[in-house]
């Protein structure tokens, strides 16, 4: 666990040194967010800060490497190679958008080879923890999984970047939850039995680590946002990480109290994800439905939702960790204590977060933008 705290603390410390760069960089280059009518911010704000966030986890990934406990990890340095330079075509990609915002098709077609990246490094989604059994009949299947499936994520995160904090903040709270379902279901097998489990835990500690460094700049009112280069690669790398460790865990090697969480993670990345899938989700069928493109912007978010319900632009944020909190950790969970108890845990959770919601906290309705930074 001291080794992952050590690069989590060393991927937090370089995106936080490293973000006032990104913002001088932004400003000098033009990639400046202005105020449009779906957005929330009350006066242009410089973003890429991306880049800082993908500065702190190579930093981090690259100072731990010749630590003993993680040698294991090293051995096989094409994962690594397959999510680093990934996340790289990602962030430059994201770095090209914030700047000269790049066309949906554009975008696309840079995700979809970042993916075929991955792939073609071995990290490729090509079975279930169903007794070793492969799901998926061939590589070339694995491959279009693979893709869609970072894809997915990359966008779902992008759809959910519409708050001061909000997707840095949902990114570590369900990278948190992750990255200790990994690392205790990891401890409660043979050790050493699960090197790709160890690899999806640094993947996943560094992850949270950029995502804490770059919150003290990002948390309402922003000095500085995430932009294309920071959703799309926190997408990217969560994304792999839950490739990493799906699939390639042996039920028949995890306790026996642990067998049943074994079988969970597939289920666990799509509980950190509520949110962002969910938005990604509504929104298409919204826009699709009304005859228009499923890109085309809205100030139908469910961000946008929570301040009409009335929240403070902090209060609705904080609500939004607090539901990502409820579904990651109620998931992850299972990994630790009997299931009868995770789910009374988990409904008198799910009931507190909707009174938090729908309760008397809410102030009066209002639509955004709302409140000019201090």
């Amino acid at each position: 666990m001291r080794v992952y705290l050590l690069a989590m603390l060393i991927a937090a410390t370089v995106a936080y040194l490293m973000t006032p760069l990104a913002r001088w960089c932004a400003l000098r280059w033009g990639a400046i967010t202005a105020v449009r009518d779906r957005d929330v911010h009350a006066i242009p704000t410089p973003r890429l800060g991306g880049m800082a966030m993908f500065a702190g986890m190579l930093v981090a990934i690259l100072m731990v490497s010749s630590l003993p406990f993680l040698s294991g990890v090293y051995d096989n340095i094409r994962p690594l190679v397959g999510i680093m330079g990934g996340a790289a075509i990602v962030c430059a990609l994201g770095i090209a958008d914030d700047i000269w915002d790049l066309d949906w098709l554009t975008k696309l077609m840079g995700q979809v080879l970042a993916g075929g990246f991955l792939a073609w490094q071995g990290v490729l989604l090509y079975q279930l923890p169903t007794a070793g059994m492969p799901i998926l009949g061939s590589t070339r299947m694995a491959t279009f999984f693979t893709v869609l499936t970072v894809v997915i994520a990359m966008n779902a995160v992008n759809f959910v970047d519409g708050l001061d904090g909000l997707a840095a903040g949902v990114l570590a709270i369900g990278g948190t939850a992750f990255f200790l379902y990994a690392y205790l279901l990891t401890a409660g097998a043979n050790p050493g039995a699960y090197a790709n489990a160890n690899l999806a835990a640094l993947v996943l500690a560094v992850l949270v680590g950029a995502c804490v460094g770059f919150l003290p700049h990002n948390v309402y009112p922003a000095r500085i946002f995430m932009g294309d280069s920071g959703a799309m690669v926190l997408g990217f790398v969560f994304s792999a990480a839950a490739i990493i460790i799906t699939g390639q865990i042996d039920p028949e090697q995890v306790l026996v109290r642990q067998r049943f969480p074994a079988f969970l993670p597939m289920l666990l990345p799509f509980a950190v994800l509520l949110l962002p899938l969910l938005d990604m989700g509504l929104a298409i069928v919204r826009r699709v439905g009304a005859g228009k493109s499923p890109f085309h912007p809205d100030r139908m978010h469910l961000h946008h939702r929570m301040l009409q319900l009335g929240h403070s632009h902090r209060r609705a944020v904080a609500i939004m960790y607090v539901w990502t909190a409820v579904f990651a950790f109620g998931v992850a969970a299972l990994v630790r204590w009997e299931t009868t108890v995770v789910l009374i845990t988990f409904g008198v959770a799910v009931v507190v977060a909707t009174l938090l919601t729908l309760g008397p906290l809410r102030g009066r309705a209002a639509t955004p933008p709302l409140e000019a930074p201090l």
